[in-house]
């Protein structure tokens, strides 16, 4: 299998408060074994173009795009080859589960007139959460893809493997990540409180990924495998090396 490491850099921006220069942060990711990111963000179109052309230049690559409306998002990662999108329809606790599942299906027809597919990212206090959620998110919204968050759904109570095994064929990316319980009396109403996102093998809540490693190997997985950090503690690169290499070794990844 051709595995390809990159990572959801959400947690990088918030330690330096934001992506100052993109090559800086290619070269960085570069030099801890990693081969991209998940989103290239442009303010536009010709920006999305000049850091495409950075991208490649440098050996790296990107997952999909985030650009300033979901329509432009969908021609970028259209016209970069990429195979999906995220599902970016108003996602908070509050909204109907019906209005959601009804605006997703929409997102999901605007993706497939660009041949994409348009991916579930479950998260805590979003609208799918919960392992029922998604479950029921999934049968809703029959040609949605799944980009699977472990941690998020682990944190929930969900069943990673299980999931895994019963979508595998619908599986757009896979997020990693660990997490460290602060406070369990916390309920996930608060969830930043309750817990905070780390590198692997950094949590103290038993997620054990060489079951959700395997299961993905058993079906052939062969799409990204993008970590998540959303909390630094010190310098990133130390971190996310640590979880790259941690990767690397439960999928069989050569160095």
């Amino acid at each position: 299998m051709n595995y390809q490491i990159g990572v959801a850099d959400y947690g990088m921006d918030v330690w330096y408060g934001g992506n100052l220069n993109l090559e800086q942060r290619l070269l960085l990711l570069k030099s801890c074994g990693i081969g991209g990111i998940e989103w290239l963000k442009a303010a536009d179109m010709a920006e999305a173009v000049q850091n495409a052309a950075l991208f490649h230049r440098m050996g790296m690559d990107f997952a999909s795009c985030n650009m300033s409306s979901p329509e432009l998002t969908m021609k970028c990662a259209c016209a970069f080859g990429k195979e999906y999108v995220w599902i970016t329809t108003p996602a908070r606790r509050t909204v109907p589960f019906e209005t959601y599942c009804r605006q997703a299906n929409a997102f999901v027809e605007a993706a497939a007139y660009y041949g994409l597919k348009a991916a579930l990212h479950n998260h805590l206090g979003t609208r799918v959460e919960s392992q029922q959620e998604l479950d029921d998110f999934m049968a809703a919204v029959p040609g949605a893809a799944l980009l699977l968050d472990t941690a998020h759904l682990h944190a929930a109570g969900g069943d990673c493997i299980g999931t895994i095994r019963k979508y595998h064929d619908r599986l757009a990316a896979v997020h990693f990540k660990d997490y460290f319980l602060k406070d369990e009396s916390i309920g996930l109403d608060r969830w930043p409180e309750r817990l905070r996102f780390c590198e692997l093998g950094g949590g103290n809540a038993g997620m054990d990924f060489a079951p959700i490693v395997r299961e993905l190997r058993d079906h052939n997985y062969n799409k990204w495998i993008l970590i998540e950090h959303d909390t630094h503690l010190r310098e990133p690169e130390i971190d996310l090396k640590k979880s790259a290499d941690i990767l690397k070794d439960l999928f069989g990844i050569r160095q």
